[in-house]
């Protein structure tokens, strides 16, 4: 079934280019702060380099899909992957001996997180043009992106783990720009990308269409930010829960049982022709996070904790691949990746609020306790969800809520459309 999907034409070749360059944002984040750890030995600059590359990185990846909306990945993609790959070269060269410049770090690390290529959404509006006739395929092809970005989070941590042994942590940093460099321009270069046509705003919507839109749009974005609220909170409570019981190295195995259970949700997700609407089954998987996440609370060891972990993971890909469904078809032609970096900024945007709010309470009141009030942000996303208008449902599972503007060469169509990553 999900052969059917790299059948299409110049599928496999684009996705592979594609995870290539995104194979960057799994190996970047630990390699920057190994890297600037050993240049400078403080781990207070660390701390700040990754704050700033992060906020950047998260707050604009709207402007970013914005521009390539405006100007089509063809144009846009290009110039910013190879700054941004310039950047991390440059913060590669500078971090690669100690001794290196603390406020030169955190002085690039800004623009670095500013330029960070939408690969992510940029993909998944390819995947809406590619298979735009076939809703159903266009569902598996979400849930295959979505397992593969899963696995890449996971690999690429442990690729630096493996390239530190025997070469400075810089070297991460400058390979993880060489990925983003190469991945971007092969990906560019498929002709599915070229049918990605800029769509300029010529006129700005209706008020009443630019309303429906947000209204629309919301369900996905709040889902999101409550299972990133849910995530960021389950990384810290799973490190607090092992190290309480005297194995904190535990804790990586138990968050793989998670990853791993997204991986399995999100292959099941897509190989099944789902009757219900997307919008009802958003509610569901949110809620059901919610229920196996309070579950976990309920765990008299790791073990037991592990196999809840991974309950956990069967939600998570099945409601990000849904919410970028919903969002895709909620939009016009001219607004797709900037819907699919709305709903990533609010994933990454949870995780950093439920990471920060969790933090607050471990060690003041019991650790069952947190993860409950970890439960609780999916479960009231949820909530929102089912208590969504009527006439939303009511326009059925493959009806676009406004008129999409056409682009040439394409079919109007109302098709719809997961780290970024």
């Amino acid at each position: 079934m999900y052969a059917a999907v790299l059948r299409t034409p110049y599928a496999l070749r684009t996705f592979g280019a594609a995870l290539l360059g995104r194979l960057s944002y799994g190996t970047v984040a630990l390699s920057l702060m190994l890297a600037v750890t050993a240049a400078t030995g403080s781990y207070a600059v660390a701390g700040a380099v990754m704050a700033l590359y992060g906020a950047a990185s998260v707050l604009l990846s709207p402007l970013r899909a914005l521009f390539i909306d405006r100007y089509g990945p063809r144009r846009a993609l290009p110039p910013m992957a190879l700054a941004y790959a310039a950047l991390l070269a440059l913060f590669a060269a500078v971090a690669w001996r100690p001794g290196a410049s603390g406020p030169l770090l955190v002085a690039l690390a800004l623009p670095t997180g500013a330029l960070t290529p939408p690969l992510g959404p940029t993909m998944r509006t390819v995947w809406g043009r590619m298979l735009a006739a076939d809703r159903r395929l266009l569902q598996r092809a979400y849930s295959l992106d979505g397992v593969a970005e899963e696995l890449l989070l996971v690999c690429g941590p442990l690729l630096v783990g493996v390239l530190v042994l025997w070469a400075p942590a810089a070297f991460g940093v400058a390979l993880s720009a060489g990925f983003v460099a190469v991945g971007t321009l092969l990906f560019v270069a498929s002709p599915a990308v070229g049918r990605v046509a800029a769509v300029p705003r010529t006129a700005g919507p209706r008020r009443s269409v630019r309303g429906r839109t947000a209204r629309r749009m919301r369900q996905p974005v709040v889902v999101t930010l409550g299972v990133g609220v849910a995530l960021g909170a389950a990384d810290l409570l799973v490190l607090a829960f092992a190290e309480e019981r005297g194995r904190g190295g535990a804790a990586a195995w138990i968050l793989a049982a998670l990853s791993a259970g997204s991986a399995v949700g999100g292959l099941v997700n897509g190989a099944v022709d789902w009757r219900a609407p997307a919008r009802s089954r958003l509610a569901f998987l949110a809620v059901g996070l919610a229920a196996a996440l309070g579950g976990a609370a309920l765990a008299p060891g790791l073990v037991a904790l592990a196999v809840a972990a991974a309950g956990v993971g069967l939600f998570v890909a099945p409601a990000l691949t849904t919410a970028y469904l919903i969002a895709d078809e909620s939009v016009d032609a001219g607004f797709r990746t900037q819907a699919g970096a709305w709903v990533n900024t609010s994933l990454n945007a949870g995780c950093s609020a439920g990471t920060a709010g969790v933090g607050l309470l471990v060690g003041h009141v019991p650790l069952p306790v947190c993860f409950a009030a970890a439960a609780l942000a999916p479960l009231l996303a949820g909530a929102v969800v089912f208590r969504a208008p009527a006439a939303i449902e009511q326009r059925g599972p493959g009806r676009s809520p406004v008129a999409r503007a056409p682009v040439p060469g394409d079919r109007q169509s109302s098709s719809p459309s997961s780290s970024d990553v």
